[in-house]
């Protein structure tokens, strides 16, 4: 048997996106295993992981005694990540900035998933339902989601893939979060599993997606 991809999620909200990966890890549409989720926040992706018999780690923001600073904070959510041995970082409504430290470590490894089309609203602030109201707000007639490499700067690694969305005649941010949601689910998992395939190269902005090996 093939060896599956170690899955490290970082989540701060409900978990839909964790869950759809979940199910395609254990249906076998992807090679790989979450093997932790963690979380800032007690949240529903805690439980997700919970219900699937994951490692569930609350690494509570708010202990300024454990975590006076957001250094040592990342660096209890490195150490969670590399007690697992998680291989692929996942960022799953992860609502924190993280530092330096753990984003480095991760190199090349962690991916994110954004619901607009970037470099098109994105950075500090363009979460949620933010993004979908900004998105309408200007105008736009096509949305979408874009899964991306993680780097310092918010928003801005390199582009794994991108699907887009029309914008609809009356849309509000909730209808058109709702049907770009699936499409992030879709999307994510495609991501994932080119990266447990070792077909994503990184060439400056860009990332290849090399063919299968026969």
């Amino acid at each position: 048997m093939a060896k599956k991809l170690r899955v490290g999620v970082l989540a701060s909200g409900g978990g839909t996106n964790l869950q759809t990966i979940i199910d395609n890890c254990a249906s076998g549409k992807l090679d790989a295993e979450v093997v932790v989720v963690i979380s800032d926040v007690q949240c529903g992706a805690l439980e997700r992981a919970r219900k699937a018999g994951i490692a569930a780690e609350h690494i509570d923001r708010r202990d300024k005694e454990r975590f006076p600073t957001r250094e040592e904070f990342d660096r209890a959510v490195l150490a969670c990540l590399r007690r697992q041995e998680a291989e692929l970082v996942c960022l799953a409504g992860y609502l924190r900035i993280m530092t330096p430290e753990l984003v480095e470590a991760y190199e090349g490894r962690m991916i994110n998933i954004h619901p607009a089309l970037l470099p098109s609203f994105g950075g500090k602030g363009m979460v949620g339902h933010h993004v979908h109201q900004a998105v309408l707000d200007y105008g736009c007639k096509v949305s979408g989601a874009t899964v991306h490499f993680v780097t310092l700067g918010t928003d801005e690694g390199p582009i794994i893939l991108q699907r887009p969305v029309p914008v609809e005649e009356g849309d509000t941010p909730e209808t058109l979060a709702a049907r770009i949601l699936p499409h992030e689910h879709e999307l994510y998992s495609e991501a994932i599993q080119l990266f447990a395939e070792g077909r994503l190269k990184i060439e400056g902005r860009r990332v290849r997606i090399l063919p299968r090996k026969a």
